[in-house]
């Protein structure tokens, strides 16, 4: 699988071209990866490459990850989340990663022979949550989205912080205001551009995060012109990570992960044909 490495107005990412022989600029699809495993951009792409979709998929690094870990290792992050699990870690890593994707998408239309069109979003876990809070912007045209286990309501993400860490969440006014700010589910109706949605939900991921995407899909369906543009799928077997830990590097495709891959990539091929 050939795979393109780079930086984009200082984001790195991993790309894939679209198979077979290029006609011109192709569609753009861009992901943002879990902070669970694959935990980085390299990883995320090997997880779900997606090779049947006619467009590139460029799969960008979260803050902290991947070529922006400190000093190569998960320390600095894990230090961040138990600092404070989500004004400190969860909160900034997706305000970063969508307030910086503007920049790097012009970069990445220097670098690539992509189109100029509405992009494709997909987004896993916190990386969910950046797709979202980027349709809530409403400054880059999207095509499609899709969401795969995501953190729809960041409340939810701090409990599984806690796990991580052993420590109990203590609430502010400030963090509650940041967790307003990241409920994606009670800001349905700021999601105005009404782009085709897909949330694949794992059969054993987080029983919160599996009620939040229902009732993110609830909540669109509600506002849709056409609620059957809105979808629910749900994968059996299907934990929250969709690699085997420790998930920096590219891996083999887990089978979980590849019947992930093949949802996506029928969905993304009708939405992304030229």
């Amino acid at each position: 699988m050939e795979t393109i490495t780079g930086t984009a107005a200082g984001v790195p990412f991993t790309a894939l071209p679209p198979a077979g022989a290029a006609d011109g600029p192709a569609p753009l699809l861009v992901t943002w990866h879990m902070l669970d495993a694959p935990r980085t951009d390299a990883a995320f792409a090997a997880a779900l490459p997606m090779t049947g979709v006619p467009a590139w998929r460029i799969h960008l690094g979260m803050p902290m990850c991947g070529a922006r870990m400190v000093d190569g290792r998960v320390d600095a992050a894990l230090r961040r989340a138990r600092e404070d699990a989500l004004l400190s870690f969860l909160a900034p890593f997706a305000r970063q990663a969508a307030d910086e994707f503007p920049a790097a998408l012009a970069a990445l239309r220097e670098q690539l022979p992509v189109d100029d069109g509405p992009v494709g979003l997909l987004g896993a876990s916190l990386g969910g949550a950046v797709a979202l809070r980027v349709l809530t912007t409403r400054r880059i045209p999207v095509r499609a989205v899709a969401l795969v286990n995501p953190a729809v309501r960041i409340r939810s993400a701090v409990e599984r912080v806690q796990d991580l860490t052993g420590q109990v969440y203590r609430w502010t006014e400030e963090s509650r205001g940041a967790a307003d700010e990241l409920d994606f589910v009670a800001r349905a109706g700021d999601l105005t551009a009404h782009p085709p949605l897909l949330l694949v939900s794992g059969e054993r991921d987080h029983p919160e995060f599996r009620t939040d995407a229902a009732a993110l899909v609830d909540a669109l369906r509600e506002r849709y012109a056409r609620p059957d543009e809105v979808e629910l799928i749900t994968v059996p077997d299907l934990a929250h990570p969709l690699a085997a830990e420790p998930g920096l590097e590219p891996a083999p495709q887990l089978p979980a992960a590849r019947a992930v891959d093949d949802v996506l990539t029928r969905w993304f091929r009708r939405r992304l044909s030229r």
